[in-house]
């Protein structure tokens, strides 16, 4: 790859970066969603999936590292940080496994997504509070990771096939 090549690279991923970290905190600036503390829409995590389908998993990850870095220093804590990281992590090593051996749609990929990111939340929050009772919260979460996680997906999939560009 050229030097210009890089460039212009760096540039797409600060520019994704961005707007992850701008989604992240609209997303923040609504209350609680559906009444449940912990359920976000996940805004951010259309250019996780967005990232999955127009690069590779090492810069989706590179930008959703990124993103929750970002957004926990200004407007969360080091919990906050460390239940993102856990979750996004869990989260996209499921969707690269998905996107890969699995045969799915990018509203598929993206339901897995959500899914699996509220569950290494809630692994991390039962490790953190040495209490496994938490996990009779996930069927909630698990509802509405399909929920937001096949909105998400059907808006990425829109934008993929709008911006003309094709899914590998």
């Amino acid at each position: 790859m050229n030097q210009n090549m890089k460039i212009r690279k760096l540039a797409w991923m600060g520019l994704l970066a961005s707007l992850a970290i701008i989604f992240g905190y609209v997303e923040m600036l609504f209350p609680v969603f559906a009444g449940i503390p912990g359920i976000k829409l996940g805004l951010a995590n259309l250019v996780t999936v967005f990232l999955l389908y127009t690069c590779t998993y090492k810069e989706a990850a590179v930008v959703s590292v990124i993103r929750i870095v970002v957004i926990g220093f200004l407007f969360g804590n080091l919990f906050s940080i460390l239940f993102s990281l856990a979750g996004a992590g869990l989260s996209l090593a499921c969707m690269v496994a998905a996107k890969k051996y699995g045969g799915f749609s990018v509203a598929g990929v993206s339901i897995i997504g959500g899914v699996t990111h509220n569950l290494g939340q809630i692994i991390i929050a039962a490790m953190v509070v040495e209490n496994v009772n938490l996990f009779y919260y996930f069927p909630a979460l698990m509802i509405a990771g399909l929920v937001t996680g096949l909105l998400i997906g059907i808006v990425t999939q829109e934008i993929l096939k709008r911006a003309a560009i094709k899914i590998r």
